[in-house]
């Protein structure tokens, strides 16, 4: 279940992984029901480059192709993804950028 697409998939040559996360966003963003899926590929793509500005626009280019609704739940989870890595972020930089154990 996780070695065949992480590690088959994701390791094939051909496409770096800031491109496999684009298609991966547009195609769960298309299927406008894996919002768990697509958080973890959001943040994903934050991981390996992508800005905000380049997620929100792939997003936003499957209004045309998989409607508004879908587009909009997209939109939808990448707001939360930011806010909680703003959160994240916040919270380290309080602590002084040490990482904080909650209980």
């Amino acid at each position: 279940m996780i070695e065949f697409p992480f590690g088959d998939i994701y390791g094939r040559p051909g496409l770096g992984l800031r491109d496999r996360e684009i298609a991966t966003i547009a195609a769960l963003t298309a299927l406008g029901n894996a919002a768990p899926q697509l958080k973890v590929h959001l943040e994903a793509g934050l991981n390996v480059g992508l800005s905000r500005d380049e997620i929100v626009e792939v997003i936003m280019q499957m209004a045309v192709y998989a409607g508004f609704p879908a587009a909009l739940n997209g939109l939808f989870a990448a707001k939360e993804v930011f806010a909680a890595r703003d959160e994240q972020q916040a919270s380290g930089e309080a602590n002084g950028g040490r990482d904080v154990a909650v209980a």
